[in-house]
């Protein structure tokens, strides 16, 4: 494998890994906020059990996210470093915003939340969580928009003399249609993945403590864990038609601006009208489109994915050989050294991916119906479907959310900025172009090998913590530590660690 393959790797690898951690962060901490928020208006003591519990999953969660996270910046620099020559005035000022709008807010607040708990008042330290989760979001925006940027470039002109891309307008960039479909698609699959977490650890836990059969144990499971599952699963509900209506828009943009993207989710070879959308598919996937069969799919649904038309003229969605046949055409069918060019992405990853990052969404529906049925009219349930079924739907939004990032990246190739006919077309670049031309392969290949196993070992770190203190519960025991409530000098006190 030559530089190009090893260094595309490299950043799958660290971008996937680092990407677990995401949603979880983005959802889980307005989820937290509101805990405690319900403990700070009621004293309910149940509230600020499961701010305590939930807050410290959280807190594991955002320490890996940040040290994983850290990577990705750095190889822009050295494996990527023809990328960032063409694009950093422009790609490098959403990611100068985001850290400092965004992630230093929220590093700040979340340092305040830990250790303020005895220091600050209720509402100055609940004002801290919320800072935190309206943090963690705008970091989400600024992200989506130098990435959205990379889909569908704008407010930006194309300097000759240099050869770079110059920033005309950061407000365009900020107001860029990809980004305002990509933001709620993604927040909402956020949101998601937070419920179905807290959902499935409460279902879960609730099950288990009903089972025992002992009063103070039931008791427990009907006043702490089923409202923190009657919150998940309520997430779940409004989060999953979030999830449809957002991606209902952002798929009929992606027809728009990046029509192969459509044409490789669905493995359509030929442009058709009334188009369906293929459920299974058979054949060779290997981007010469010999053999391919559909043997399930629902008639007219991709065309409507695509164009919003089930049938008629206006419901034709072009195939993979009429976007290579078009795209050459414009740009050509080799590159600057002369190699041929090939417009469609990889078939098989395009395909399958949009496929697992809608079906894997059953886990949190099964989840949601679940939880609606076996809680309906006030009841603690012990029945252990329940909780099976919550551990089964945990990881599922996680991996759909990772496979539709995959769908996202792969198929833009073989641009790493993808070029925008309808504005500023000589904004683009080849993902072989973007390459440094200095790292050799031993360099990439030695790099991404250590990171995969730092990675490993920060896998097994962070299930372990996170498995163990799911499996603790909420605090036995917990205080009003805030200054209000206490009658001691906290002045004189220690700066201690919360959890």
């Amino acid at each position: 494998m030559d530089a190009l393959d090893l260094a595309r790797w490299q950043f799958a690898i660290t971008t996937v890994y680092h990407f677990i951690f995401v949603p979880l962060t983005i959802g889980l901490a307005p989820l937290v906020a509101i805990m405690q928020t319900a403990w700070v208006r009621t004293g309910d003591e149940r509230w600020l059990r499961l701010t305590k519990f939930f807050g410290k999953l959280f807190l594991i969660n955002f320490a890996l996210g940040v040290v994983t996270g850290i990577v990705q910046e750095f190889q822009f620099g050295m494996n990527w470093s023809e990328y960032s020559r063409f694009v950093g005035d422009v790609f490098g000022a959403p990611l100068a915003m985001e850290a400092l709008a965004a992630f230093f807010v929220e590093s700040t607040f979340l340092g305040l939340w830990i250790f303020g708990w005895d220091r600050l008042s209720k509402r100055v330290h609940l004002a801290c969580i919320w800072a935190v989760a309206v943090a963690v979001n705008l970091s989400a925006f600024f992200i989506l928009a130098a990435n959205s940027w990379m889909q569908h470039p704008v407010g930006t002109r194309f300097n000759p003399e240099t050869g770079r891309a110059e920033m005309e307008s950061i407000w365009a960039v900020l107001t860029n249609s990809t980004l305002w479909a990509a933001f709620p698609h993604t927040v909402t699959a956020a949101f998601l993945t937070a419920g179905t977490f807290v959902a499935g650890i409460a279902a879960w836990w609730m099950v288990r403590l009903a089972r025992t059969r002992k009063p103070e144990n039931v008791e427990l499971a009907r006043t702490v864990y089923r409202p923190a599952l009657v919150l998940g699963t309520v997430t779940m509900l409004i989060a999953g038609v979030g999830v449809a209506v957002s991606g209902d828009f952002q798929g009929k943009l992606m027809f728009e601006q990046q029509p192969g993207k459509m044409a490789s989710a669905e493995a359509l070879c030929e442009g058709t009208e009334a188009a369906a959308f293929s459920i299974l598919t058979i054949g060779d996937l290997s981007n010469s489109c010999e053999g391919v069969r559909h043997l399930i799919e629902i008639p007219g649904l991709a065309s409507y994915l695509g164009t919003g038309s089930f049938s008629g003229p206006d419901s034709y969605l072009p195939g993979v050989v009429d976007v290579q046949e078009s795209y050459t055409e414009r740009y050509g069918d080799t590159d600057d050294a002369g190699n041929p060019v090939s417009y469609t992405p990889n078939l098989a990853l395009t395909y399958w991916s949009f496929r697992l990052m809608i079906g894997l969404a059953i886990g949190s529906v099964a989840l949601s119906l679940a939880a609606l049925w076996f809680t309906r009219g006030g009841r603690v349930s012990d029945n252990p479907w329940l909780a099976r079924i919550g551990l089964a739907a945990i990881p599922m939004p996680f991996l759909a959310s990772s496979f539709g990032w995959i769908f996202t990246e792969t198929g833009r190739q073989p641009w790493v900025v993808a070029p925008n006919p309808t504005g500023i077309d000589e904004i683009r670049l080849l993902t072989l172009r973007g390459v440094s031309t200095v790292v050799s392969p031993g360099m990439v290949l030695t790099s991404m090998i250590v990171f995969t196993v730092v990675y490993g070992v920060l896998a097994v770190i962070w299930y372990r913590l996170m498995h163990r203190y799911t499996v603790e519960g909420v605090p036995a025991v917990v205080h009003d530590d805030s200054p209000e409530a206490r009658t001691d000098d906290a002045a004189d006190r220690p700066l201690s660690f919360a959890y």
